[in-house]
């Protein structure tokens, strides 16, 4: 059997099983289409928070990035992670207790105002078509590989799937759909990656071969990774970083852009108690943290495999590696995987030199001594997972599987955001403040349309997304840091904050940071509208635009406790709604009114 049919077989049966659970599960009701009827196991809803979590940022793009990058990327690792502790910690159980569908309607009820429900569905949408954009331009990496079409076709095949099992489902069917989504990309991760570990350091426990002795070279596999890389020109994979301030906002932002992240929250008010939020929150880590503590192998891994198959004579014991890098494999025998990985686009060749080997190193080395005239491989982070198996010549079986689990981790955390923005639009904005007499069968439908619509605007998108899938979604984080934690955060924990204060934080710190991305990223993420080029000389203060929810953030907050403490305090009865909110005893089923 080829390998396109393999992947066809895969992903196939992958996705009849989503459409088969969506049927299965159809919402009948509002409830049913917001929360999943409201009575969600915690160890199936920790499982399907865990899909919803590992996107294809996690799945496709992070082991990438880290790969790339080395320590200076582990701050996505270190922000994903630590967000999913906030969130669980600090917003969900008292969320979960406050008892109702959304993120917007929990601030307009305790802020009590129809404008701070209506600013913070505003804040949802930006973050989330944002979030989404990454989802379905990873969708499109993995489409175009593994199926063998264009990104484009890609894309819009990814989208009609999300359709169905969205739209016809709910969060009722997500839910089950997530849980099938999870089982699959965990396997999906975990067997190639024991596979390789073996093959290079005979652990097949991959965090361990991380740190262990690398088979071929007897040395440690950081070690040899580090002489590798150096050799070529690049910083030493375990290299710190000099800007200390940008790391630290970076991981900020990500930390609670995580925790504001509505397609997460809401996940919380599926479950039939309190109590089974907590448990859901444990279950969830459990499972996060299966894929979380394989990926800095994974990246590792990916990174040597990928130069040493340009240059085989690093591979084993190397005395002289500055001499080994000067001996590539020539373009004419490179291996199959680099020529079905360039019909994609995601990777370029480019023969400088003219001398028929692939040159790969750091371009912005001088290297004019050796005659080499600037890097001539250009490989895309977003493919390095996706392309393991392949560069490590493991079986079709699993390069099947693994391209099913990109794509399930691409589709589920869509769908989650799909149905965030859904609910934002048809609960919120329309029952919410257009039409508060909308029929549940109308409601139903108008949620139904929404979600269609944002699939379309999300397809378009995707197809020019302003960066890897991981640093698209980094945008996101973002701004839901600089513009729903905060407001979620001071309605749990602070009385004095009123109504004004909270729309003025939310919108000052929405505006402040969009506006920041947009000079770098170009105007709502337009190619070519950017005022200045996205690089380090020109970022305020060395901190880049992935970094600025953190300063979103703090101006959030500043500014709503200035404008609150500048007028009147909120009225008694909402004081003691913020009492009983942080006493999760009493909680009962999420609610609509």
């Amino acid at each position: 059997m080829s390998q396109f049919a393999i992947n066809v077989l895969f992903v196939g049966a992958s996705f009849a099983l989503y459409i088969g659970i969506a049927i299965w599960a159809k919402a009948g009701s509002t409830k049913d289409f917001y929360v999943a009827g409201g009575g969600v196991h915690p160890v199936t809803n920790g499982m399907a928070i865990g899909a919803d979590w590992m996107s294809a940022a996690s799945f496709i793009s992070m082991a990438g990035l880290i790969a790339s990058g080395g320590y200076a990327n582990s701050t996505f690792l270190m922000g994903w992670t630590g967000g999913y502790v906030l969130l669980a910690l600090l917003l969900a159980p008292y969320l979960r207790k406050f008892g109702k569908f959304t993120v917007p309607e929990f601030i307009g009820d305790r802020f009590y105002s129809r404008s701070a429900r209506l600013v913070a569905v505003i804040c949802l949408i930006v973050a989330s078509v944002t979030y989404v954009i990454g989802q379905m331009a990873g969708a499109g990496v993995a489409f175009s590989r593994f199926l063998e079409v264009e990104a484009t076709t890609g894309l819009i095949i990814a989208a009609v799937v999300v359709f169905f099992y969205a739209v016809l489902g709910g969060m009722k069917g997500i839910t089950y759909t997530q849980v099938a989504q999870y089982l699959v990309l965990i396997v999906a991760y975990t067997i190639p990656a024991i596979f390789i570990s073996l093959q290079l350091t005979s652990n097949p426990i991959p965090m361990f071969g991380l740190f262990s002795t690398h088979s071929e070279s007897g040395v440690p596999l950081l070690a040899k990774l580090n002489e590798v890389v150096t050799a070529l020109g690049f910083n030493e994979y375990t290299a710190d970083v000099d800007n200390k301030l940008n790391m630290v906002l970076f991981t900020l932002s990500l930390m609670i852009g995580t925790a504001g992240l509505p397609h997460v929250i809401i996940r919380f008010f599926t479950v039939p108690k309190v109590a089974d939020a907590r448990w859901s929150a444990g279950w969830a880590l459990v499972f996060i943290g299966l894929l979380y503590l394989s990926a800095p192998a994974v990246a590792s891994m990916a990174r040597l495999n990928l130069v040493t198959t340009i240059y085989p004579d690093m591979a084993g014991q190397v005395e002289n590696y500055e001499e080994a890098a000067t001996n590539p494999i020539a373009y004419e025998e490179r291996p199959d995987w680099i020529r079905t990985w360039e019909e994609t686009g995601l990777i370029t060749f480019e023969d400088k030199n003219n001398d028929g080997n692939i040159q790969l190193y750091n371009g912005a080395a001088d290297f004019s001594e050796r005659g080499w005239e600037g890097n001539e491989l250009e490989v895309n982070n977003d493919i390095l997972v996706l392309a393991n198996p392949e560069i490590a010549n493991l079986p079709g079986w699993v390069v099947g599987l693994i391209a099913a689990g990109g794509l399930a981790a691409a589709l589920s955390t869509a769908a989650g955001l799909l149905l965030a923005i859904s609910s934002a639009i048809s609960h919120d904005l329309i029952k919410g403040a257009i039409n508060p007499n909308i029929t549940e069968k109308g409601e139903l439908l108008a949620a139904r349309v929404s979600m269609s619509l944002a699939i379309i605007v999300a397809t378009y998108l995707g197809a020019n997304p302003p960066g890897f899938a991981a640093q698209v979604v980094a945008l996101a984080f973002g701004i839901a840091a600089a513009s729903l934690f905060p407001a979620l955060m001071m309605g749990i924990f602070s009385k004095r904050i009123n109504n004004k204060g909270a729309i003025a934080g939310m919108l000052a710190g929405l505006i402040f940071t969009l506006v920041y991305i947009f000079i770098y990223k170009g105007w709502f993420f337009i190619p070519g509208t950017n005022n200045l080029p996205d690089t380090a000389d020109n970022w305020v203060l060395g901190i880049s635009p992935l970094s600025i929810g953190a300063v979103g953030a703090l101006i959030n907050f500043a500014v709503a406790y200035a404008v609150s403490s500048a007028t009147e305090e909120p009225p008694q009865e909402i004081q003691d709604l913020v009492d009983s909110v942080r006493y999760p005893k009493g909680a009962g089923g999420a609610i609509s009114h």
